[in-house]
């Protein structure tokens, strides 16, 4: 038998090592800015590029994106070499991926502040960034395959399955959800509208978690887990039935955010029923970590790293558990456009991905440079103070997501709305200052492990070019009759990709093809027409203030809602609405009804200063619209971009777009002008205007 000696390449590694740690960081100052605003406007500055509505797809997408997707290539890289017995396929290719992932985080922080965005959640960059990232996700996919070809190891271990499925579903729901109509270099406008919008971005913003924050992180808990604990993976069957009805289930639950909104019903019940199932894989995968840890608990009370790890474990569990409690419609009708929400994906983020995270790069540092940690007790502190950071933060929300609904959904023994939207708004101070407490305990534990490591690393010697040696691979193989039946596709890498591509596509398509192919999923409303040139302009302006942040569009059947908002929504309502925008949180109220409920004068006083038309306004104030002149020039090319979508505008009708803007523009100026307001009729704030006194004026018409 030959022996081969070859090289690991830590290199790769300590770059997204570094990268991990310098996001990691940004990303949670972001959140700690978001979470103050919320506690006062104040934080907001009044620039138009520190508001919330930037600043919360800042936070997001750094976490995300920057912290947790550095910190995939970081474990993917380490561990993949090591589970195949070979170097990288091409250290160029490492590098292209490393440089280009950073090159695609901070075009995204300046877009994103700029207020270029798609405005759909988690998917926010713009067509360009989006190229630039399928790009660069290829070349990840083309050097962990490269990899995988000419690897040592005829079998693929666990964790390699979940980096495969990764891979192939994380480019599928990227490309899908991103299909767009270009209007300029740092515009578009999704390819889908309404419904369909909706259940393509919420099959992706679901699965983003599933398959971007999970699946990954699945793996690396199968490799480092056992690492750390220096014990086998506790059941290797487990670990089979885990990949495959955990890849299989988890893509099928997406319509659970759309639950008693205009989606149909058959789509909301079928996320539903497979939520619910999702259950057991999830806690599956749970079990097989902790009971690795059989026998070596004691060692658990010594070991730093196996206390991240295992707190980790146990924040997956409690997430997995909740999600699918979550997706029944009677607690859904409780949580959903709440705090409670954001609890339960904290738990997670912070929980799951962050600690799993700190755990590895504990694990990870001394080893490549050669050294001991340089502080267990900073380490060990840093542990307990992120700990108590997450419960901080987790626990307040929980009680105002109940506090919030239980106030909406009062009534009197009249019959009538016992509180006011602002009314749950103020109650919520106290529990948003104690969310920024337990972020800034978080933050104090990442700068702590930061210090801890960058003494590490001073004190340490890289090795850069790690030796070490493994028989080739036997060109011939004809197995063993004691193998187990799942052995043949751990033997097939291909394989095993294009059968993940399959089980991952058939509940996407399952779902998606009757709402496209069947107009009856979808009934129109006669008297719903598109927007006019000038409420277009005003709804892109809307967009890029991240409105949809803090207020939805979509009123539910519901009792409460339909008494403090007006009648529910129907799907025909947003058959011309690209993206959607029916929101996921309301720390503001529901617009959808908002056309005509207040003059034209009582938006331009509440974009200049919310808290004069509503005492206790948490809302930050817009003075830049005021005095911003309009773009008209992109006009043309919007009205021939929505044409090419399907939207009913008369041929022709784009050169007769600006005379139409100046026209409304000038209406709604005389309008303020009543109301002692002077302005320009061609300045921001007459868009959005517009658009917000049209919110919901069309559903008069029948259905066809």
């Amino acid at each position: 038998m030959q022996i081969e000696k070859f090289k690991y390449d830590n290199t790769i590694v300590k770059w997204f090592a570094y990268a991990t740690i310098f996001w990691g960081l940004v990303g949670m100052l972001a959140g700690l800015l978001a979470a103050l605003q919320l506690v006062s406007p104040l934080f907001n500055f009044e620039l138009p590029y520190t508001t919330f509505g930037r600043v919360r797809p800042i936070h997001t997408n750094a976490v995300i994106f920057a912290f947790v997707g550095n910190g995939i290539f970081m474990g993917v890289y380490y561990s993949l070499q090591r589970l195949l017995k070979a170097r990288m396929f091409s250290d160029f290719l490492g590098k292209l991926h490393f440089w280009g992932w950073q090159l695609i985080i901070v075009l995204a922080a300046v877009t994103l502040l700029l207020g270029y965005t798609t405005g759909k959640e988690y998917a926010e960059l713009e067509w360009p960034i989006d190229i630039l990232i399928a790009f660069v996700w290829v070349v990840f996919g083309w050097n962990m395959f490269g990899t995988i070809l000419r690897r040592r190891e005829r079998h693929l271990y666990v964790a390699i399955w979940f980096y495969i499925a990764t891979f192939v579903t994380v480019a599928m729901l990227h490309i899908v959800n991103s299909i767009e109509i270009p209007v300029s270099l740092f515009k578009s406008y999704s390819w889908y509208a309404g419904v369909q919008d909706a259940l393509v971005q919420w099959w992706y913003g679901h699965n983003a978690v599933a398959f971007f924050l999970t699946t990954p992180y699945l793996g690396l808990m199968y490799y480092f887990i056992p690492k750390a604990a220096q014990r086998p993976v506790y059941s290797y069957r487990l670990s089979i039935i885990h990949f495959w009805a955990l890849i299989f289930i988890y893509i099928w639950a997406g319509p659970h955010h759309l639950l008693y909104t205009a989606t149909p019903d058959w789509a909301q019940s079928l996320g539903v029923a497979f939520s619910i199932m999702l259950l057991l894989p999830s806690w599956g995968g749970m079990i097989n970590g902790l009971l690795t840890l059989r026998g070596a608990w004691d060692k658990v009370r010594e070991d730093v790293v196996l206390k991240f790890l295992v707190v980790a474990i146990t924040a997956y569990g409690m997430a997995t558990f909740e999600g699918p409690m979550l997706s029944l419609k009677n607690v859904n009708a409780i949580s959903h456009f709440t705090d409670w929400t954001i609890a339960h994906v904290h738990v997670g983020a912070l929980g799951w991905n962050g600690f799993l995270t700190f755990g590895i790069l504990y694990w990870l540092i001394p080893r490549m440079f050669r050294t001991k940690m340089y502080s267990q007790k900073l380490a060990n502190a840093h542990f307990w103070i992120g700990t108590l950071g997450i419960i901080i933060y987790a626990v307040p929300m929980y009680v105002a997501g109940f506090m919030q609904n239980s106030m909406w959904t009062d009534f009197t023994k009249e019959g009538q709305l016992k509180y006011q939207f602002m009314d749950s708004v103020s109650k919520m101070i106290p529990f948003y200052i104690a969310r920024a407490v337990g972020g800034t305990l978080y933050l104090i534990g990442a700068v702590m492990m930061t210090y801890n490591l960058i003494k590490t690393i001073k004190a340490g010697n890289f090795l850069a070019e790690e030796e070490a040696e493994a028989a080739a691979l036997e060109k011939k193989f004809s197995g063993h009759s004691t193998s187990h039946w799942h052995r043949w596709i751990e033997r097939k890498p291909v394989q095993l990709m294009i059968a993940s591509l399959v089980v991952v596509a058939i509940g996407g398509a399952v779902e998606f093809i009757p709402t496209f192919l069947v107009k009856s999923n979808i009934p129109t409303i006669a008297s719903v027409k598109p927007y006019t040139p000038l409420e277009l302009e005003g709804r892109d302006i809307y967009i890029r203030e991240g409105c949809y942040t803090c207020h939805s569009q979509m009123i539910r059947p519901l009792r409460s809602e339909v008494a403090r908002y007006g009648e529910y929504s129907k799907a025909g309502e947003f058959v011309y609405d690209h993206p959607f925008q029916w929101g996921s949180k309301r720390t503001g109220p529901d617009l959808a009804r908002i056309g005509g409920k207040y003059p034209d004068s009582w938006h331009y006083n509440h974009m200049l200063d919310p808290s004069s038309m509503s005492p206790n306004s948490i809302m930050p104030s817009y003075p830049w619209l005021l005095d911003k002149q309009m773009d008209i020039s992109g006009i043309k090319a919007k009205i021939r971009a929505m044409q090419k979508l399907g939207v009913p505008y008369p041929k022709g009708f784009d050169e007769a777009a600006p005379q139409d803007m100046e026209k409304q523009a000038k209406e709604i100026a005389a309008s303020l002008k009543k109301d002692k307001i002077e302005t320009l009729a061609d300045k921001e704030i007459i868009a959005l205007i517009a658009y917000l006194q049209r919110m919901g004026t069309d559903i008069k018409g029948k259905k066809k």
